[in-house]
């Protein structure tokens, strides 16, 4: 299956390659006419992968054609946020609301939550009444959270109504809606009464009441859930849809699938470059150089100050060095194998955070397990390092045992606090990630290099 799913993967960014080229060169001879035709094959989301991978002067002149096609809505809440908000800055507010008020409510609200609120307000001014207050009122909510994802556009009924009558309904107005895969029950007040899936609904007997067929333990979420959470019960109950209330437990929305798969990706793509000590900006690739800098400096700047420190310390101990030269030799591995476990336990605990698998209540368990990892490790590369110092220098016959068990000590220690960290990180409410980048690999470098000229110093009698 794995060699299928790779398979698949290349013959899908071959597809895409070609149709790059092929833009490339229609746009290059200036053949609108071919150019416009084939963009109108294209599927929205195959177009605003090719616009990631074009420079700025083909974007504007092929966003010209595609601007003339009836999926510009769609196209423009595929694009990447930095690529959208250029190229926006090319149509009118007056065309854009018009394109706007055509697509789902929550893509319009995401639309309109990434470009400049100057020129957001101008759209809501030409909008219809009613598609404005839609859009706002899904701006009210953060971005990041249920509110901000969910789509008002549901299908919802009261439970007196019928199976019979149901499935009518659904069929006049399932083209307003946002993917009907459930529908949902309300009571008279319109507070969230159960759910049946359409599935359900057309295998029971049309003079059934709703109220009698439904499932009235409705897995939901609030609307200031955030996004990571949401996309975890999607994801833990293998639903397709989640249903969104607000704090007196009344019906306002619906989170699709589609959209926890782009939270998702999100999500990762934060962690990675959180880990990797280069921000959370999912857009760092497309920012100036400047900006790209500026971005990192930040993260950079831990590394720099544990790598001050650790000269200072290495610096207290010059006269040691002088007695023991050889001692330095082993000053980059110790560092290293150090800051490479802690990285891996760092890494660990975060993904097991994020699917869920790591249980907050259980951390000493956690933190025990990944210290007898490191001690496991530890010993093993502490025999074979320490075996390797002593026939190396033959001279200072207990240097051996001083690196192999500097090593052991501090690859359980970094084994452990790679572990720690990230849980305390968690239980203050913080993002686990940002612990696995400078700040773990930083710390375990100064107290690696403390440990090990103690150790030195206690062992070799300096």
């Amino acid at each position: 299956m794995a060699g299928t799913d790779g398979a698949k993967r290349e013959m899908i960014g071959s597809e895409g390659m070609v149709l790059l080229d092929m833009i490339r060169r229609l746009n290059r001879r200036s053949a609108s006419g071919h150019l416009l035709r084939l963009i109108k094959k294209t599927h929205p989301a195959d177009m605003a992968w090719v616009f990631r991978h074009l420079n700025q002067e083909e974007r504007s002149g092929i966003f010209n054609l595609v601007a003339k096609t009836k999926v510009i809505g769609e196209f423009l809440s595929e694009l990447d946020d930095a690529i959208l908000v250029d190229l926006i800055q090319q149509l009118t507010p007056q065309y854009l609301a018009s394109v706007i008020t055509e697509i789902p409510s929550d893509d319009a609200a995401d639309i309109l939550e990434t470009i400049p609120d100057e020129f957001a307000d101008e759209i809501r001014k030409h909008m219809e009444r009613e598609d404005r207050e839609e859009v706002e009122g899904l701006l009210q909510y953060h971005p990041e959270t249920a509110g901000g994802l969910m789509s008002p556009d549901f299908m919802c009924l009261e439970g007196d109504v019928s199976i019979g009558d149901a499935i009518g309904i659904i069929q006049q107005k399932s083209e307003e809606m946002e993917m009907v895969f459930y529908l949902y029950i309300k009571h008279e007040d319109g507070k969230l009464a159960g759910v049946i899936s359409l599935r359900e609904l057309l295998m029971n007997a049309p003079g059934r009441k709703l109220k009698d067929v439904m499932n009235p333990k409705v897995i939901s979420v609030n609307t200031d859930t955030t996004q990571g959470e949401v996309a975890h019960v999607v994801s833990q109950y293998n639903i397709l849809a989640v249903p969104v209330v607000d704090s007196s437990f009344n019906l306002v929305g619906i989170v699709t699938v589609d959209d926890i798969i782009d939270v998702i990706r999100e999500e990762a793509t934060e962690d990675f470059l959180q880990m990797a000590g280069a921000g959370k900006d999912r857009e760092i690739l497309l920012k100036s150089t400047f900006d790209n800098a500026m971005l990192r400096a930040p993260w950079l700047f831990a590394s720099w100050i544990g790598g001050i420190t650790a000269m200072i310390i290495i610096g207290t101990f010059e006269e040691e060095l002088a007695k023991v030269l050889a001692l330095a030799a082993f000053i980059p591995i110790v560092m290293g194998m150090g800051g490479n476990i802690a990285t891996q336990s760092s890494t660990i605990i975060v993904r097991g955070i994020a699917t869920g698998r790591v249980n907050m209540n259980e951390l000493f368990m956690v933190v025990f397990k990944e210290f007898r990892v490191g001690l496991l490790l530890g010993f093993f590369y502490g025999i074979f390092l320490g075996v390797l110092a002593y026939f190396m220098h033959h001279d200072s016959p207990l240097l051996g045992l001083v690196v192999g068990l500097a090593i052991f000590v501090i690859m359980a220690m970094a084994a452990t606090l790679g572990t720690v960290i990230p849980l305390i990180i968690k239980r203050f409410g913080f993002d686990a990630a940002i612990a696995t980048g400078p700040f773990v690999t930083t710390s375990i470098d100064i107290l690696g290099v403390m440990m090990y000229f103690y150790t030195a110093k206690l062992i070799l009698g300096l």
